[in-house]
């Protein structure tokens, strides 16, 4: 085993005195890692400004600017110094802060101090990057039944953790008995939850109320002496179509919730923004105890890992998603998306009442983000059903067992209807061959 470094001990220092339970809930290689206060980047950082600087790593033209092809370069107005050179393994600074400033305007509830957040390459690689600092061999991640596929891949396959699921729904609601039993379970003193609202796949975010008893839950196990990790995938935040439903993240709620708790937020730009392929995301963590020299040494690590994985995210698209948070027409461009994305969701509502479906599928609940799940009847497959829609139908959905997944957000509101009599139509087709 490679020997502790001397910069990585000093974080894990600050971090202990901060607060110890946050150092506890580290992994060991998110123990072992830092940011590097030494070597190129440190001597490349003390070199900026000099006349005659040979450290960057880079190429410059004979006027210092960063050297490009025109052919592409061309196609870009950002100037060229927002585009070629590196971005920082933390990230923008200016991104960050505006990030910051973004998650606070849309979560009033947050009080608490942040830390800043540290820019990843989207989604995936903030769930990676704390699968690296946080999660162990065989430790067990709790979370909903219905889950993203994906966390396989990166928890299991990745980081050779157990995906621990209790049921999503009771009725119409989120089984918040489920969750209490499954967390009250759980063995030994360290605790990872993983939440996903509004959830892929099944497009529900809890209500006000069932928030509310989430929080509370959790408080009860931290008070109990558990050391809980809550990871939050906010990537499909803001997209919330009813009223009673709890429009904030829970972040605002856990980040100052008890000694115990950390909470980290993850966003990307891919849904929030309308720019999946930027690949652009973030993580910012918030808990109690833990003061600016906490939080940068949180963050050090977290670039640690960035560095040692990536080395940076992409710099003209962090360029480009700060020029987007900067226009005057931002606000305004992000609700006539977000109003659209509403009236599709209300139409599957709409559709979903004609009563010849019920036959053959039902809604699992959902409120929000771009997807809905319908739940087959009859001994209904959905693989097969998924086979006949393609086949005789021209339709593409998403079989998950005996679920059909449905993103209503690619379809044009004019053509739900015919989409769902075509599984109407796919389903009773299946049947007759079954039968």
């Amino acid at each position: 085993m490679v020997a502790l470094n001397p910069q990585a001990a000093e974080l894990n220092r600050i971090i202990k005195n901060g607060n110890p339970a946050v150092f506890d809930l580290l992994s060991q290689k998110g123990q072992s890692i830092y940011f590097p206060k030494e070597g190129i980047l440190a001597q490349s950082a003390e070199a900026k400004g000099t006349k005659y600087n040979a450290t960057i790593g880079i190429a410059l033209d004979e006027d210092k600017t960063p050297t490009r092809l025109p052919s592409i370069a061309g196609k870009i107005k950002l100037p060229p110094k927002d585009v070629f050179p590196y971005a920082p393994s933390f990230g923008k600074m200016e991104l960050r802060e505006s990030w910051l400033a973004n998650i606070k305007k849309k979560n009033p509830d947050l009080k608490t101090v942040t830390s800043l957040p540290i820019v990843t390459s989207a989604l995936t690689h903030a769930l990676s990057i704390i699968g690296y600092l946080f999660v162990n061999p065989e430790d067990k991640i709790i979370l909903a039944d219905k889950f993203w596929g994906n966390y396989r891949l990166i928890f299991e396959y990745g980081f050779e953790a157990v995906l621990d699921t209790y049921n999503t729904f009771a009725g119409n609601s989120f089984d918040l008995s489920a969750f209490e039993k499954k967390i009250n379970d759980s063995k030994g003193q360290k605790i990872i939850l993983l939440f996903n609202f509004p959830n892929n796949p099944a497009g529900y975010t809890p209500t006000v109320k069932e928030a509310k008893q989430l929080v509370t839950i959790i408080n009860k196990q931290a008070a109990k002496g558990k050391k809980i990790l809550v990871i939050l995938d906010d990537a499909y935040f803001g997209l919330v179509y009813k009223s009673g439903i709890i429009t904030q993240s829970l972040f605002p709620f856990l980040s100052n919730l008890h000694k115990n708790v950390l909470a980290v937020k993850l966003d990307a730009v891919t849904k929030e923004e309308y720019a999946w392929g930027l690949r652009i995301g973030f993580i910012t963590y918030g808990g109690q105890n833990l003061d600016k020299e906490a939080y940068q040494a949180l963050e050090a690590k977290t670039a640690g890992a960035v560095r040692g994985s990536i080395s940076n995210a992409s710099h003209l698209s962090q360029s480009l998603i700060l020029t987007g948070l900067s226009s005057s027409s931002y606000r305004k461009e992000k609700q006539q998306n977000y109003l659209m994305l509403k009236k599709r969701f209300q139409m599957v509502e709409k559709v979903l009442k004609v009563k010849k479906y019920q036959e053959y599928f039902s809604p699992l609940p959902f409120n929000s983000g771009y997807f809905m799940c319908l739940e087959l009847k009859k001994g209904l497959e959905g693989e097969k059903v998924r086979q006949t829609l393609i086949k005789k139908y021209d339709t593409g959905v998403i079989a998950i067992k005996n679920l059909l997944r449905i993103a209503y957000s690619s379809v044009p509101t004019s053509d739900i209807p015919q989409l769902f009599e075509n599984i109407y139509l796919a389903c009773r087709e299946t049947i007759t061959v079954l039968t």
